[in-house]
């Protein structure tokens, strides 16, 4: 039993890394410019293929890096070519033009690799599972929840201490007061825009490697981790992070009691939540 509930417990953690670098990307995106981008798990595969096509040159360690880096690019370009023509507008206007973008990145994927499912090879020295007893504690999979805590306390630092994350900070409070002492609001959108974009390349590799490639793989990260921004509350990206981790928990321990209900939980939860704090669990206006 208690192997059992370890297993599970382990495969929340796991499923909720994704949700928290998924939503971060989100929230950072939502709480500077406003937009919804539903094209965001899509990028999340974008950075799983291109890790793919690295791999066989540049091995995993690289493709890790450069892979996330490559989606950014695309990301940016998007922004500056599409996104950013919508800026000021109903939030309806990204809604429909993201949406339309993920069918775009969707059914290039389908041209480029394929429908069918690829395998994400993975270094065999981290593998392995770590112990006979516990055969599903594998070196992977540690090292993905490592990796999601250095990107996440990365990120808190660079908004914290550095001056570009200062301002993107700023931004969320009052864009037109920034706009007012001279700083360059569409490079800050451009360049945090390009950070969000990162963080799902970055899951779209990891997760990759836990769940394997399709053209579909970020659609069923996609809609708990907008779930992870609400229950944690909008312009928090503390709470996003508390949020991810928690529905992917507790959906996982759903998992052993009754497993058609893990999906249904995740609203439960945030139904709950937004009737005792319909803000969220650290949600308040102009907080980041």
């Amino acid at each position: 039993m208690l192997q059992l509930v370890l297993f599970n417990l382990f495969n929340g953690l796991i499923i909720g890394a994704f949700y928290v670098l998924l939503a971060l990307g989100l929230s950072m995106i939502l709480n500077l410019s406003n937009v919804i981008n539903f094209a965001h798990g899509n990028f999340l595969a974008l950075g799983g293929y291109f890790a793919y096509v690295l791999i066989p040159y540049i091995g995993f360690w690289p493709a890790l890096i450069v892979s996330p880096l490559l989606t950014a690019v695309l990301g940016l370009i998007i922004e500056r070519t599409m996104i950013r023509r919508i800026y000021g507008r109903d939030p309806i206007y990204s809604l429909l033009l993201t949406f339309g973008l993920a069918f775009m990145i969707q059914d290039a994927c389908r041209y480029i690799w394929g429908v069918n499912g690829l395998p994400l090879t993975t270094p065999a020295s981290i593998s392995q599972p770590l112990s006979q007893e516990f055969f599903f504690l594998t070196g992977y999979r540690l090292f993905v929840v490592g990796i999601v805590i250095i990107a996440v306390a990365g990120l808190f630092a660079f908004l914290r201490y550095s001056r570009m994350g200062m301002r993107i900070r700023a931004g969320v409070l009052d864009l037109d007061t920034v706009s007012a002492l001279g700083i360059n609001v569409r490079l800050l959108r451009s360049l945090n825009f390009a950070g969000g974009i990162f963080l799902a390349g970055l899951a779209g590799v990891l997760a990759g490697g836990q769940i394997g490639l399709n053209p579909n793989m970020g659609d069923s990260l996609l809609l708990p981790s907008f779930i992870a921004i609400i229950i944690g509350g909008m312009g928090s990206l503390v709470g996003t992070l508390l949020g991810g981790l928690l529905i992917g928990v507790a959906a996982a321990i759903t998992t052993m009691f009754y497993a058609s209900a893990s999906d249904t939980i995740i609203y439960v939860i945030m139904a709950l939540v937004l009737l005792v704090r319909p803000r969220g669990l650290l949600g308040e206006e102009g907080m980041l």
